[in-house]
């Protein structure tokens, strides 16, 4: 029987795709990847093959090749219309051709479309593309290389009209990845990490700011590659200045040097020391079916559902008081705790803790739109600004829809958006942050929710930026035209780009400033950066590809809005697209061998090679199980999309599916082995897999979290006692004469969070500023001498100073 998806040829034969081979090269911030993919027609009639794959949602594409034997076939950005035309003719008259394409759905996806191989040849495809390195919380830059490409969800109405072009297929990864990194930077390289395992980091001269690293050897490209690169003075201001293409149009931007800013604003210290206590924290949470998948396949992993579960019992604990909040969940639809964001009290905050412990991932499919227009269709409520914390794991069919929708609401909101597992959705995740003037944050691997989200509440909490301006002071003779849209929000220690366009020649000076200025608190604040317009070497067209990029999408932003101009906005867009070589919506990669050319008897073979779906550890159980079979599944075939009913497979997999939705992912037994079991072994049964496994124990970090209440405090009871590993008894013989229960409690508490929980004082430090400034607001006589007793009966030395109060 043939597997659901045709990823196996009519002689069951494997997909052609045959490895990926990377070259990263890091220059300060930018990376240039170079993807060579290696492909062989084993079939014995000519092939056309399609390869759907993701890329980070900012990178700007800017070269595709392909070699068949000692031939390279350069391609170039054309219309993209007229590049599918020109493919269809290539391929209808027998020549070898070649189309890359950006999505139509999502600026994340690409399609590879792979024509007329004759059989037994190979080609290797190379593509490459330049992009930003994100900066993280403890200052290292984050590169991915994205594997998994989850299903983009779209509602069973709108399946039926028309498949996904970025629906994957479903099966396992047959090839494998090799990759490569080289790095150079103007300070000193510290150290590169992974969540693969790496060779040693080998050191190119003495003062450590060249270096390579390799993946190992054997690597299966099965899930996303991320890289953390650490500098040293990582957050120190920078500008880079690149020289353009003197053969380019005079005044073009590929003509002039560009200059790209990165700023790290840096606010003064009595401000941030008081985080402000107003705000309507609204928090959106991912209910669709994959949420019941495992966060990673390591041991001890939790179940989605129940890391956001956690997640939102730190949230609502480390809330100030007298501020606004709402807790929404969504799927197929949506349904809120409350009508309207409520004020925070015990409470309230008691009510919503009750209806997050029978939070389910039971809600169907990833439906973000109507939630956020539901949303955003209330007041707001005055000298509270409100911030949207939107987890999920999921990709939409309407990315841009829902990208547009938050950026016409920016001015009322601030939007924190969380990537939940490996194959989130680049475009979907940084794109509501850039557009909502928030943060976005990518949990994946063995990582934890809840420091990256405690992060994102520290911005939240930041008093506004406001009145953001950008002024020059460049030589007599040179004039900058900004490229970047306009500066919306600014958050401490976080990195803020600027790309410009430098025009004319200096008559004099040599070095130009750039000035950041902004209201803080009713402070003026003025950040400055001088920088010299000489252009640096080797920095090739990165800064110029990046900078064209980022125009190309406020056109293509400005154009979905509508309006009289939409014809004039898109000719813009594809000139330049073709002038800077980078890609865009409308524009697409073509190469023709116009050298080669064969008959071609009856239809070319159509293969879809697999992008990974998110298969790790779900269950094919529960609300999965109650899924209607009939739903018809998206197919991939070349340069067509369809839609086909779903054979019933032999034997359904009952462990490593994506429980995705609305449209149950089914495969063939015998295309990807079971996450529990080894290639060549047989999987457990259902009865065994579906065995009842005994209740993890709970966090003692989250259950002390769990008592505290919302004004900061903790009562003394026996279960207080035995998170801090005593008793009851115990506790009260040592309380100091004259000291309130509640205030000993809450002391010893801070206590234990400061002694044993130090390395995850990111997750806790909003509770204990609660807690601290709740012991000071009751006027204790002598805090010392509880501190004191505290510290003899934890067997610790945490000082008065230390627990701030």
């Amino acid at each position: 029987m043939e597997n659901c998806c045709g990823l196996v040829s009519d002689k069951n034969m494997p997909v052609p795709l045959k490895s990926i081979s990377v070259e990263l090269k890091v220059q300060d911030h930018v990376g240039t990847i170079t993807s060579s993919l290696q492909y062989v027609n084993e079939e014995e009639r000519s092939l056309e093959a399609v390869f759907v794959f993701p890329l980070p949602a900012d990178a700007a594409v800017c070269h595709f090749s392909a070699k068949i034997g000692d031939q390279e076939i350069v391609a170039e950005v054309q219309d993209k219309q007229k590049a599918r035309d020109q493919y269809d003719d290539a391929v209808s008259s027998g020549q070898q051709a070649f189309l890359l394409e950006e999505s139509d759905e999502s600026s994340d996806v690409f399609k590879l479309t792979v024509g007329c191989l004759s059989p037994g040849q190979t080609a290797t495809i190379t593509i490459v593309y330049v992009t930003e390195l994100v900066i993280q919380a403890d200052h290292s830059l984050r590169f991915c290389l994205p594997a998994v490409l989850n299903p983009r969800y779209k509602p069973a109405d709108l399946v039926a009209g028309g498949a996904s072009q970025v629906t994957p297929v479903c099966g396992g990864i047959p090839y494998t990845l090799s990759l490569n990194v080289d790095v150079m930077s103007s300070n000193p390289i510290s150290k590169v990490e992974s969540s693969c395992t790496l060779d040693p980091l080998v050191f190119l001269n003495s003062d450590h700011t060249q270096a390579k690293v390799n993946l190992s050897p054997g690597h299966m490209f099965d899930k996303d590659v991320e890289l953390f690169l650490y500098y040293k003075n990582t957050h120190q201001p920078t500008a880079v200045v690149e020289a353009g293409v003197t053969t380019a149009q005079s005044g073009s931007l590929m003509k002039d040097p560009v200059v790209m800013i990165s700023l790290y604003p840096e606010f003064p210290a009595e401000v941030m020391s008081s985080l402000s206590s107003r705000g309507e924290f609204v928090f959106v949470v991912d209910r669709s079916g994959s949420m019941d998948c495992m966060m990673h396949n390591g041991n001890g992993a939790q179940m989605r559902i129940e890391s956001a579960k956690d997640t939102l019992l730190l949230l609502l604990k480390s809330l100030p008081m007298g501020c606004y909040f709402n807790i929404y969940g969504f799927g197929s639809n949506f349904e809120s705790f409350f009508p309207q964001s409520v004020v925070y009290t015990e409470d309230t905050m008691e009510e919503a803790l009750k209806r997050v412990k029978d939070i389910k991932a039971d809600m169907g499919g990833t439906e973000i739109l109507q939630p956020l227009k539901h949303i955003y269709s209330q007041p707001c409520y005055p000298d509270h600004p409100r911030q949207l914390f939107m987890f999920t794991d999921g990709e939409v069919w309407n990315t841009k829809e829902v990208l547009d929708l938050v950026k016409s609401h920016a001015f009322s909101h601030r939007c924190f958006s969380f990537g939940i597992g490996e194959g989130a959705s680049t475009a979907l995740i940084t794109g509501m942050a850039r557009e909502g003037s928030g943060h976005a944050q990518f949990i994946s691997g063995v990582d934890r929710m809840q420091p990256k989200v405690m992060q994102s509440l520290r911005f939240a909490l930041q008093p506004a930026v406001e009145n953001i301006s950008v002024k020059w002071d460049v030589p007599e003779g040179v004039t900058v035209d900004m490229l970047s849209p306009p500066i919306n929000v600014l958050f401490q220690g976080q990195r803020a780009l600027i790309y410009a366009q430098l025009k004319g020649e200096s008559s004099g000076g040599s070095a130009g400033t750039v000035m950041v200025k902004y209201s803080l608190k009713d402070q003026a604040v003025t950040n400055n950066l001088t920088f010299n317009l000489k252009p640096a070497e080797d920095t090739g067209l990165s800064i110029h590809r990046l900078a064209a990029r980022t125009v190309i999408r406020c056109l293509e932003q400005e154009e979905r809005a509508g309006g009289a101009d939409v014809e004039e906005i898109k000719k813009r867009i594809v000139d330049l697209s073709v002038q800077a070589g980078v890609s865009s919506v409308h524009t697409a990669f073509i190469g023709v061998n116009k050298d080669s050319r064969e008959t071609v008897t009856g239809p070319l073979l159509q293969r879809t090679i697999p992008t990974q779906p998110m298969f790790a550890m779900c269950a094919m159980s529960g609300p999965m199980m109650g899924c209607a079979m009939s739903a018809p599944m998206p197919m991939m075939r070349c340069g067509v999309s369809q839609s086909a009913s779903i054979p019933m497979p032999q034997r359904l997999m009952t462990v490593p599916m994506r429980c995705d939705d609305a449209v149950p992912q089914l495969a063939h037994f015998g295309a990807m082995p079971c996450a529990l079991a080894s290639n060549d072994e047989e999987c457990e049964s259902d009865e065994a897999l579906n065995e009842a496994e005994p209740e993890p124990q709970k966090d003692s970090l989250m259950q002390l979290v769990s008592l505290q209440k919302a004004s900061g405090c903790w009562e003394l009871n026996t279960t207080l006692a035995h998170v801090i590993g005593s008793t009851e008894d115990e506790v009260t013989k040592q309380k100091p004469a004259q000291v309130d229960q509640k205030v000993w409690a809450t002391v010893l508490a801070l206590i234990w969070l400061h002694a044993y929980k130090k390395d995850d004082e990111v997750e806790w430090q909003f509770v204990a500023m609660k807690a601290a400034s709740w012991i000071r607001s009751q006027k204790v006589g002598d805090l010392s001498q509880c501190v004191r007793a505290g510290n003899v009966l934890l067997k610790c030395h945490v000082t008065e100073d230390t627990l701030g109060i």
